[in-house]
């Protein structure tokens, strides 16, 4: 249980980080600044998952550990369309649906 939570937890390090890059791509380039601190929290981030990563690896054999990461795939697809109101159509959605019942048969193992 401990090694899936680890996973849940890199997932959203890792969507969050992610969101990150995304907003400093959208600031205009007199912003310089604002870039800088965006990609910076972005890359802390994305270096606590990492680390956290390390540790989930230490716990969960690679073939349970690596699949669950595809929560990072639903995540994204859910932030992307709350938080930067991107258009995610139906087939789009249908994959977010196969990929957490991927991630629930896998999960029944853990």
């Amino acid at each position: 249980m401990t090694g899936f939570l680890l996973v849940l937890a890199v997932s959203v390090i890792t969507c969050a980080g992610q969101l990150c890059q995304k907003q400093a791509a959208q600031v205009s380039a007199d912003g310089m600044a604002r870039v800088l601190r965006w990609l910076g929290l972005a890359v802390l981030l994305l270096g606590i998952a990492m680390l956290l990563w390390l540790r989930v690896l230490q716990l969960l054999p690679l073939s349970q550990a690596y699949p669950m990461l595809s929560l990072n795939f639903v995540l994204i697809t859910l932030c992307a369309r709350w938080f930067f109101h991107e258009y995610v159509d139906g087939r789009h959605w249908c994959g977010v649906v196969l990929i957490m019942s991927g991630i629930a048969l896998m999960s029944v193992s853990l």
